[in-house]
């Protein structure tokens, strides 16, 4: 080899073995290099026995894999490049045209419009059912629902529901069911450290990586995990001919986030009950939605089954206050910023018309705002939204 270029492109330097750091090294590949004809006939990507191509996974994304499966109690895992690719992934997995899933009315929003969009142009029917009734769950159940979605807790009123009971009444419809029915927990508030979803019923777990795990607000990484061999590769092949894929960068920021994960959870748990109690007192605000408060829908359940509480927090304010008013409020807010997603460093606020989104029946009034509390001090956060609440007035 004479040429400079070629020279650089076939160096034959390669570093001595026995690095070792404590962030896992970052692996970037589209290709990946064979020894050999043979060996690139006889690898397998199917089982994670080797690599084959970057969108079948690299030392990085298999150690994150794995770590994930283990902050969730599960097995296996499938990364995939959003949350909402986590949903969509399970969907397209499991249902075929002719079948149904079943969604909780408070779910996450683009779930229900995945399933009113693209699911229903495939030929899959879907129905809401009321989270908080194990009965009107099992009441909808039949011999084409292949697929049941849990969320715990409702994506923006925060019910808790008694997951135990849901599963039960998928499991008790699903033995005389002949393919079974799969129950899939949207499982990102939780985040594998306030309950361990399998324990609780569910056959698979889908988390947001671009929340907690990161943490950092600057990631978006969703999972699938499972304690089933045959689910997983059902998911597996999905993911395969579907071409989703992470990258190495991601990959790697989520690693490094998952190192403070328990500990950023419980700092966010802290602030968000006390905010949470202090926004119960104030006489704009008439209720106050956080499964850890008394009162609040589903808090029996959480208390009987979590042993923590994520960063969200909702308000129910007084009838007497307007939407107009509710938006004032939180543009007035100096350290809430207005955004969606969270779990990250800092708060954040979004004002939401429940009535719009939900086919259940709505027992309040008056509008909502969701917080979600960062990790910026208690006291400075209680103080803009105290600012905040004295400029607002009936309208």
């Amino acid at each position: 080899m004479t040429h400079l270029s070629t020279q650089l492109i076939h160096h034959g330097y390669k570093p001595p073995a026995g690095f070792d750091a404590v962030q896992p090294g970052t692996h970037k590949a589209s290709t990946i290099i064979f020894p050999s004809v043979a060996a690139l006939r006889q690898r397998d990507w199917k089982h994670k026995t080797g690599y084959t191509y970057g969108l079948h996974g690299t030392p990085t994304t298999f150690t994150l894999e794995e770590r994930i499966a283990t902050l969730e109690g599960g097995k296996y895992c499938t990364l995939v490049p959003s949350g909402l690719a986590s949903v969509v992934l399970v969907g397209m997995a499991l249902l075929k045209a002719g079948d149904e899933v079943l969604i909780p009315d408070n779910a996450y929003g683009p779930n229900k419009a995945f399933a009113q969009g693209e699911l229903a142009s495939w030929g899959i029917t879907h129905r809401f059912y009321d989270a908080m009734s194990p009965a009107d769950l099992a009441a909808k159940l039949t011999a084409k629902t292949r697929l049941v979605w849990l969320e715990a807790p409702g994506s923006i009123t925060l019910e808790f529901p008694d997951l135990p009971a849901l599963a039960a009444a998928v499991k008790a419809h699903g033995d005389a069911h002949p393919q079974g029915i799969v129950t899939a927990l949207d499982n990102t508030w939780g985040a594998g450290i306030a309950f361990n979803a399998f324990d609780l019923g569910a056959d698979i777990s889908v988390q947001a990586l671009t929340k907690y795990p990161s943490g950092g607000a600057d990631v978006l990484m969703g999972s699938v995990v499972t304690r089933d061999e045959a689910l997983h590769q059902l998911v597996h092949f999905c993911h395969m001919r579907v071409g989703y894929g992470v990258s190495g960068n991601d990959a790697e920021l989520v690693l490094r986030g998952l190192n403070s994960i328990a500990l950023r959870y419980a700092a966010q748990d802290a602030s968000t009950r006390a905010l949470a109690g202090w926004l119960q007192q104030q006489p704009q605000v008439e209720a106050v939605l956080h499964p850890a408060l008394a009162g609040s829908p589903g808090h029996e359940a959480w208390q009987r089954d979590c042993t923590a509480a994520a960063c969200l927090v909702s308000a129910v304010f007084k009838p007497g206050y307007s939407q107009a008013t509710l938006d004032a409020f939180c543009d007035n807010l100096k350290l809430f910023n207005i955004g969606y997603s969270w779990a990250g460093p800092i708060s954040l606020c979004v004002p939401y018309d429940v009535p719009s989104i939900r086919t259940t029946d709505w027992p309040y009034k008056g509008g909502l705002v969701r917080f979600s509390i960062g990790l910026e001090a208690v006291a400075d956060l209680q103080a803009d939204l105290g600012q905040a609440l004295a400029l607002m007035q009936y309208s």
